[in-house]
Order: structure tokens, then sequence, then C-alpha cells
């Protein structure tokens, strides 16, 4: 009944068109009233308590540092490094997107603002060389779902602060399977576009492929002090944010010179909006995720999946098709939030690394970004790259599958996830 009346008013209030952090509020309160342990001043200091975290002092300083790439034209260098690189090729624009998209995660770790920056800076040249629209904008959006895998990751850090788990490690253990997502959707590009016919981009000469290489070099430098950063401990997660967001403030106004004073205003008006948005989602989420501690509801899943506790592969599938699902009518931020604390108690009992299995599940959310109905990176790159809702869902569908493939197989050889992050993490 507990179960009921939790997804019933959560999914209810959502059918009626209410944000989903207001829904999260009213479906605590609702379990708070079914439970008769309603307490307006319990709500107001659980919402309070949700956002009061040194952790999440991280998610405003990346927004922060995505918002400055963007507009002080760190990403732009990074896709022009890529296109003197790869783009004479067959499909050289594709790998051009992946390739900028591996880098560009590197740096914000938002998949809406790669997203964004790939839709606004490649969307225009893909069409122009030939490429149908609708796969060029599925290629855009699916990669940049690469964001929030590959490192610094605002999904690996909501996940930690949740679950308790060491963000560094996540962050470590997500650069492999980024990688191999984007060497997925290298192969589904090019099966893909093997009938098309289109032209290719004039060979860059190894002058302009030196230059754009000396332009992008600043750019490239942040992903190497964030990790290499994590990794010697000069600095935690959430001091790698501060240092993402100043050194690309650095950047854009002194070396490139082309964030300018005045845009600073817009450009953190920007930052606040979205941090705004999902500070507000925490907060709201830990009215919901006290009262499912207190229901017992991890409890309840641990018994319902009691009958697949003695086979680990078989427990992650049947979470993967769960959470494929919640996926495709929920955001990956409130996912994140309402599920962690449900299925963390699951996957220590069966076992299972916590660290392995949130990139299992951050992967998912990911993946999530991207299916129909709700997917915010879809609505993104089909307000930015000016294509339909329709012609998009019909593209993104081959890089999808290519990507769920790569999830499957992290689930059937863990060592994909687990080996990597620990040569990553010098054991």
């Amino acid at each position: 009944m507990v179960v009921a009346v939790f997804l019933g008013s959560l999914l209810g209030t959502m059918a009626l068109g209410m944000p989903i952090a207001f829904a999260l509020v009213l479906s605590g309160v609702a379990l708070m009233i079914h439970m008769d342990l309603f307490d307006g001043q319990i709500v107001a200091q659980t919402i309070l308590q949700g956002a009061d975290s040194f952790t999440l002092i991280a998610v405003p300083f990346f927004m922060l540092a995505g918002e400055i790439m963007n507009q002080g034209g760190l990403s732009k260098r990074i896709v022009d490094l890529a296109v003197s690189l790869v783009g004479h090729r067959r499909g050289g624009l594709g790998f051009v997107c992946i390739l900028a998209a591996c880098v560009l995660s590197s740096l914000s770790g938002s998949a809406v603002a790669d997203a964004a920056a790939l839709a606004a800076l490649l969307m225009p040249m893909m069409v122009r060389s030939g490429h149908d629209p609708a796969l060029s904008g599925g290629l855009i959006a699916s990669s940049a779902i690469i964001g929030p895998i590959i490192p610094p990751s605002i999904g690996f850090i909501l996940y930690g602060v949740v679950g308790g788990v060491s963000i560094t490690k996540l962050f470590l253990a997500g650069i492999a399977p980024g990688l191999m997502i984007g060497a997925a959707l290298c192969v589904a590009w090019l099966f893909v576009i093997r009938k098309e016919k289109f032209a290719l981009p004039v060979r860059a000469s190894g002058a302009e492929r030196r230059q754009a290489l000396a332009s992008s070099l600043w750019a490239l430098m942040l992903p190497v002090i964030i990790i290499f950063g994590l990794k010697f401990g000069v600095f935690t997660p959430t001091e790698a944010g501060v240092v993402a967001a100043v050194y690309s403030l650095f950047v854009a106004m002194v070396i490139y010179r082309e964030l300018t004073p005045s845009m600073l205003f817009g450009v953190f008006a920007a930052a606040a909006k979205t941090t705004a948005v999902v500070m507000f989602l925490v907060a709201a989420a830990s009215v919901s995720a006290w009262l499912i501690t207190i229901a017992d509801l991890p409890g309840a899943m641990v018994a319902l999946l009691e009958p697949l506790m003695d086979n680990q592969t078989l427990l992650l599938v049947a979470i993967m098709v769960l959470i494929v699902a919640v996926g495709t009518a929920m955001d990956m931020t409130p996912t994140i939030l309402i599920l962690t604390p449900v299925l963390m108690p699951v996957i220590k009992q069966a076992g299972i690394d916590p660290v392995y299995f949130g990139v299992l599940f951050i992967i998912n959310n990911s993946i999530g970004l991207i299916t129909p109905p709700v997917g915010t990176v879809l609505n993104v790159v089909c307000g930015v790259g000016r294509i339909s809702m329709e012609k998009l869902i019909r593209g993104v569908w081959p890089f999808m599958l290519a990507q769920l493939v790569v999830l499957m197989l992290l689930v059937l050889f863990p060592a994909l996830v687990t080996v990597p992050a620990a040569f990553f993490a010098g054991r």
C-alpha cells in the first residue's frame, strides 16, 4: 500500500503537468499523511538539509564552467581541432561530433550544455555536407550524453552524495566506459551512413592542424588538470568544480578574450538558473528519500528481488530494464535521487560494488536523456538544431541501440569497468 501511495501520488501529479520537484514534495507529503506522520516543520527541515551538502557545491561550479566554455570560445576551439584532425574522412563530421563530445564531457559534465554547443556548431555543417538531418541530430544528441559519464560528471556527484559512494572513485571508473560508448557511436555512424552521398570537407594542412592544436591547447589542459588533480589527491571533486570554473573563466577572458565583462552577468545568470533547478530537485527529493527509508521501501525491494540475489548478472539486468523504463518518463536528476536510496541496499546485499553499479546506473540514466517522450537532450537538440522531434527520434534510434549494447556488455563483463578504474586509480 505504501508503494501504491507513493507512486500514485508522484505519477498522478506529474500527469497533471506539475513540475517534478513539486511532485516529489507532494508525494512525500502523501506518504506522511498515509503513515500518520505529517508535520510541516519536518518537511521544511528536510528540504533545507537536502541541499545542505559541501559536495553538492561542485554542481553550480561545473554548471558555470560549462556556460563559460560555450560562451568563451573553449567549446568552439575543441570542435575546430576535431575538424582539422578527422573532418576530411568519410563521415568525418560525425567523428568530429563524437571526438568533440568526449573532450567536452571532460570539461563540463553536463549533457545539456554539450548538446547545445554541439548542435549549434556542428548541425549546420553536417546538413550542408549532405548528411541526413535526422541522423545528424540523432548523433549529436547521442554523443552529448557522454557528458555525464566521462568525469567530471554531475550525475556521479548526485549519485555519490545520495548513495554515500566515493565521487573520486566514480569519476575514475567512468573514463573507460565513456570512451567505449564513443567507440560504439563511431561504429554505428559508419553503419548508418554507408549508403549516403555527401561532400567531404577539405583535408586540413599540417600548418592548420598545428594552429588548431595550439589554439585549443588551453582548453585541452582543463581535463588533464582535473583528472590528475583528483588522481593524486590535489583537490576534492568539489574543489575540482571551483578549479574548472576559475580556469575556464581565466582562459575565456584573458587568453581567448571572447568573454567580455559585459557578458558575465548573462553567463552567471544562466548558470544560476540551471543550478537552481537541480538543487531544488535535490532538496525536494530529500523528503521522499527520508520517507522511503522510514517506510522501509528498500526492504520491500530487497524482498521483491530476493530470487535474483544469488545471480548478480540477472539482478543487474532486471534493474537495468527497470531504469530504462523509468528513464522514458522521468529526467535523469529525479531518477537518481529517487532510485538510489531504494536500490543501494539491494546492491549492497547482493555483494555488488557500489562504484561499478554507479557507472551502470549513470550510463543508463544518461541514455534516458535521449528516450522519448521526456528526453531532455532531445528537446535541446530540437530547439538549437531546428529539427522536429519526430525526425530526431527516428535518427537517434541506431545510436541508442549501440549505447544499450555497450551497457549490456558492461553488465556481462564487470572487468570492463573495474580493471580500467583500478588502473586510473593507480592500484
